[in-house]
Formats: structure tokens, sequence, C-alpha cells
């Protein structure tokens, strides 16, 4: 197919939020499509991956992260086509896994491009279980999480693009499993299809008290990406020695004030004291990066003989990013969410 379009539709940063985002705070615009010079290419996007952590990068308080501009292109992961080349390194209709955010088109002189061949299976997986939701749940849990047979390991967001990959490697690594979701229909696709052992729903009036029951001999690893009740709901019952990798906190991105309550940050460094709780932080890119190889042979292998269970969440149209990145905020997203911008070439 020739692709013939003249003009570059993108999503700009309008404006900053405070508290939750609106669709005030994002611009459809439209400009020229850029034309590559010599030894540079032009990508063109087809799947974009919407993730929590653009929640930060809207705002303009000290990260790991530089922020989004005010005007310019709301960032995020892309799997694009090369429609144009003259970069003798890369051919026209070739694959590649970028980082050109919330456009149709960018150019890249090749560098930090990642090739994804000429007609991969699934090239949106790049954005998901190939990639940094899969790594991350690789990662984080045997890392830092080091589960061993018989642990009980509890998953916050546990039908997301990394929860459902952290559970699914805890059931190969021996690990009773229980997921925390929002809802009966998340809880139950849990149990059945991802084959988690128990799945409690963080909406329910006496959450803590059936997250205590089903974790009766308490908690040995905790994967947090969520916070706020879910994690006062688990403090209480980790065991001496348990691991909790941290790598996210997405109840609290939109927060705009510390939580109302007592202060309980001394209950906290107590509890990880006497207990000699690990609770480590982490970047999966800027931490492991030097270790993607050794997820992709084993999530390869994984998924090739079944034993990963992988959904994802597929809207279609760039117009409908903004809408969809505050529903991923709220969990109205259920699996790994991706926008199709375009059909492929």
């Amino acid at each position: 197919m020739t692709d013939t379009q003249s003009i570059n539709s993108r999503i700009v940063l309008a404006s900053r939020p405070v508290g939750a985002p609106t669709q005030d705070n994002f611009r459809l615009e439209t400009v020229t499509k850029p034309v590559p010079a010599n030894g540079e290419v032009l990508l063109r996007s087809v799947y974009l991956s919407l993730d929590p952590y653009m929640r930060g990068r809207m705002s303009d308080a000290k990260s790991y992260a530089d922020p989004v501009a005010v005007n310019d292109v709301m960032v995020g992961a892309t799997v694009c086509q090369v429609a144009e080349s003259n970069n003798p390194e890369f051919e026209i209709g070739e694959w590649v896994l970028a980082y050109t955010g919330w456009q149709d088109y960018c150019v890249s002189d090749g560098e930090g491009l990642l090739k994804l061949g000429k007609q991969p299976a699934a090239p949106s997986y790049a954005l998901g279980i190939m990639g940094m939701p899969g790594f991350t749940a690789y990662m984080g849990l045997l890392d830092i999480g080091q589960p061993k047979p018989g642990d009980t390991l509890v998953v916050a967001a546990a039908t997301g693009p990394v929860g459902a990959t952290v559970g699914q490697i805890g059931k190969l690594k021996g690990c009773r499993v229980v997921g925390v979701a929002g809802g009966e229909k998340k809880c139950r696709y849990a149990k059945e299809v991802l084959g988690f052992d128990e799945c409690i729903d963080h909406k329910a009036d006496d959450f803590e008290q059936q997250l205590q029951a089903v974790c009766s001999n308490g908690i040995d690893v905790y994967f947090e990406n969520v916070g706020g009740k879910v994690f006062d709901a688990v403090l209480p019952l980790l065991n001496t020695g348990a691991r909790v990798p941290v790598c996210g906190l997405i109840s609290q991105y939109n927060a705009t004030s510390l939580p109302e309550g007592p202060d309980r940050m001394s209950m906290l460094m107590g509890t990880i004291l006497v207990k000699r709780i690990r609770m480590q932080g982490f970047i999966i890119f800027d931490d492991y990066a030097h270790r993607y190889n050794e997820f992709a042979q084993d999530m390869t292998q994984w998924l090739s003989e079944d034993k990963i269970q992988y959904r994802e969440h597929l809207v279609k149209g760039l117009d409908k990013a903004p809408e969809s990145f505050i529903g991923l905020l709220e969990g109205k997203n259920f699996g790994k969410l991706v926008i199709q911008i375009n059909q492929p070439l």
C-alpha cells in the first residue's frame, strides 16, 4: 500500500492537569507531514501504547524523566512502519519499535529504533507482553521479588498488562498467587484464564477482610503498582523477609495533596525494620535494559508453549487517545491499552 497522506495529525499537551486529566488538557492538531533528510527515515505510526506513567510526564514536578512541555506532542512508545527511507539500514515497510508519541508521523536517524522485521506475527505485542510492561513484570518479580516455591504472591492491578504477567510468572515459579482487581469480571478472568489461585475485588466493602482471609499465612511478595488502600490492606499482612517491588502507584497519580487521616509513615518504617522487608522501586529500562535479551528469550518460549496468556485492549483512532487515557487512570481498560492510529502499509 502506498502512503499518500500529506498531513501529520498529532495530540499535544494543551495544559497541565490539576488532579485528574480532562479532555481540555489535550489538543488534536494537524501539521505538514515531516520530510526525512539524508540518513533519516519517515516513520508512520500504526500502534501507540498508553501507559499510566504518562500522567507523571504531564506534570512539571521533578521526576525520573523530563516533563512534556506544554504544546509539545504527548510522549509514548509506538510500533511504526518505515514509510520513506534515506537510510540504507532501513527498508520501506519494515516494522520498528520507536518512541514517536501521539502522532501519525515522525522522522528518525535510526538511533534507538528496534527492528521488528518485515512481517512480525503480532507487531503490537512489542508494546505489551514483549515490551515495557512484560519486561517490568519479569525483572521486578524475579530480580527484586525473588519468588520461591510455596511463597504467597499478591499482585495489584491483577488483569493489567504488568499484573497479569507477574501473576502468571509467579505461578510458573511455584507461588500461590492472589490477585487484586476491580470488579467481578476481572477477578473471574484472573482465576479462570490467568490461573491465579484467588482474586479479590478491591471495590468490595470488606476488601481488607477478604484479603486477610485468603492470605492467612501472610504475604511473602507483594508486587506494587497501585498504592492507596490496596497497600494499606497488604502492609500488616507482610511476612518477615517479604519483598515488595514497586513499579507504579496509579492510585496516587492524580492526587493534589497528601491523603487524609493519621500519618502512617512511622508504622511503615517500623514494619520495614522489624520484619526486614525489602521494598525497592525501579525504572525498567534505566535499571535493566542490559538484561532485555534474557527476558525476551524466556517470554518468547513461554508464549510459544502457551504458558503465558495475554489480553490486549485495542482502540482505533488517534482522536480516541485522550478519552482512553483518562479511562486507563480510572481502571476502565481490560488488558494492555493500545491505540491503533493507522492501518498497516
